[in-house]
């Protein structure tokens, strides 16, 4: 974890992107994202919004095993929930419109 204390997204987010250098740790959270995308219109389209508990889940799920496993750091979500919520969904947009800077 950073001895740096992040106070914007603006700042943190190169930060989050060092700590998701592993392709395979990147591939994993951009899966898990995309489920999570297909959960949520499947929710509110069916109307069975129980579903939405799978949410966390999957979205944790998926990026954990990449983090221990693959990446091999502890997940930024530990000291910054709001930051590297935001930073997952920023980095599956960049990568799925290929406006990610490696």
């Amino acid at each position: 974890m950073p001895d740096k204390k992040y106070t914007t997204f603006k700042e943190f987010y190169p930060f989050y992107l060092s700590q998701h250098k592993n392709k395979t740790c990147r591939l994993l959270h951009i899966i898990g994202t995309t489920i999570i995308v297909f959960i949520v219109t499947y929710a509110l389209i069916s109307q069975r919004y129980l579903l939405l508990w799978l949410m966390p889940i999957v979205g944790y799920g998926f990026a954990w095993v990449g983090h221990f496993f693959f990446e091999k750091n502890r997940p930024a979500t530990f000291t910054y929930p709001l930051y590297s919520l935001i930073g997952d969904w920023v980095m599956w947009w960049q990568t799925i419109t290929f406006t990610l800077k490696k």
